[in-house]
């Protein structure tokens, strides 16, 4: 993943994912599998990571793409759909967000 700049000609999208101590894995598990197997073979992915926080009630997602709608294209298609909607059994709620970077520190 390249190194977080506000050079940097790219989309960085972060979704949040609200779960409880007893899903978390599964969630986990299933985030993996989708970047193993699927996003990260689409046009136009860069790299991700995947956070989670103490209380295991939090999973975040920080992911880079070449172009907006490399990953707009990514989420419309039937395999991300199928996926998305095991996703959501898994957690209270999850939204994506597409963000610039305006300022890196470090």
């Amino acid at each position: 993943m390249p190194t977080i700049s506000t050079k940097a000609q790219l989309q960085t999208v972060i979704t949040t994912f609200e779960v409880t101590p007893g899903t978390c894995q599964d969630l986990l598990d299933e985030l993996k599998d989708a970047y193993d197997v699927f996003i990260s073979q689409q046009p136009g992915f860069i790299g991700a990571a995947l956070h989670v926080n103490d209380a295991q009630t939090r999973v975040a997602s920080y992911s880079q793409w070449i172009h907006r709608h490399d990953f707009q294209a990514m989420l419309r298609t039937d395999e991300m759909r199928a996926r998305n909607r095991r996703i959501n059994e898994l957690c209270k709620s999850f939204e994506p967000v597409m963000y610039d970077v305006m300022a890196s520190y470090g």
